[in-house]
């Protein structure tokens, strides 16, 4: 008897330290849940914040860019988008702007990296024209942008197929109107109107300026790039692709929305973990409860049984 005591007693010590430890969880859970206290602006289930229901992309196929734009290349002089289209080869157009934080970073990462394995050449083949879409961008820090990318791209002796523009409103506007780019600005980490709430794509155009294909998000099949070029330059117009938006927003280390989303992925699993611990534990203790009283009421008295035996 005293045998099945000891055995007992470990046991319940065993689940007693089992349940202090989802008891110890529980704060751990409200951690967690703290990063809501960083966000901005609301956001219910979900759905998207309001300022990101105004960006997007609208995919305008076999529409017509503005050619006669007014914009200033990365040397400082004035140019029209017209200028490259030369109505013999395509033109991959992509708005960003040159001081985002993050996801124009990855958007022309990941063109160069798709175009390191295309087998055209820029400046022969076809020409890539990125446009700002801040009009207090300069056409120095265009230069210093296009510089990077060049040499990330590894062929300097492509320089003359690679235009970073800068404009104002009415340029910009027109241009992102006609590839259907939506964005709004929104307060930087110090507060002012410096950054800009945006989506990420890329824009195949024919060598007339129509737009053919779009590829949406930061990473873009070198196979399906090489196609849209080869389409595009014979005025072939693609079928519209899934509307999968990657977005840039307020990008800023102390708020967010991805910290956000994976606290309330780890609060989630948290719960369910806790859950499930104390719904264990708790039968656990039913059933050696019930054990435990089934025994004792078959089990002779240890005293009982002793003195028996002396007789």
């Amino acid at each position: 008897m005293k045998l099945v005591n000891t055995i007992r007693k470990q046991v319940w010590g065993a689940k007693f330290a089992a349940l202090t430890l989802v008891m110890a969880c529980v704060p751990m859970l409200a951690q967690v849940s703290s990063y809501g206290d960083k966000t901005q602006g609301e956001n219910i289930g979900d759905q998207l914040p309001k300022i990101l229901q105004k960006v997007q992309v609208t995919q305008h196929l076999n529409g017509q860019l503005p050619l006669n734009a007014q914009f200033v290349d990365d040397t400082g002089t004035p140019v029209t988008l017209g200028k490259y289209f030369d109505g013999k080869h395509p033109a991959i157009v992509t708005a960003v702007y040159y001081n985002c934080p993050m996801l124009c970073s990855e958007e022309m990462d990941g063109l160069v990296s798709s175009l390191m394995m295309v087998h055209l050449v820029p400046g022969k083949d076809f020409q890539v024209v990125a446009v700002s879409i801040d009009p207090s961008e300069t056409p120095a820090l265009a230069a210093k942008k296009k510089a990077f990318y060049l040499k990330r791209y590894g062929h300097p002796e492509t320089a003359d197929g690679w235009h970073f523009l800068t404009g104002q409103p009415p340029a910009i506007d027109a241009l992102t109107n006609a590839i259907g780019f939506g964005y709004e600005r929104v307060p930087g980490p110090d507060g002012t109107m410096s950054q800009f709430a945006h989506a990420s794509s890329i824009e195949i155009a024919t060598p007339q300026g129509k737009l053919a294909q779009y590829y949406l998000g930061v990473e873009y099949s070198p196979k399906d790039m090489l196609l849209g070029l080869i389409d595009a330059s014979g005025n072939k117009i693609g079928s519209p692709v899934a509307n999968i938006l990657t977005y840039c927003y307020h990008y800023d280390p102390q708020i967010n929305k991805h910290s956000l989303m994976v606290s309330r992925v780890v609060q989630l699993g948290g719960m369910v973990t806790v859950a499930s611990l104390g719904s264990f534990i708790f039968l656990m203790f039913r059933r050696d409860l019930k054990i435990g009283r089934e025994h004792e009421s078959h089990e002779p008295d240890d005293e009982t049984t002793g003195g028996t035996d002396k007789g």
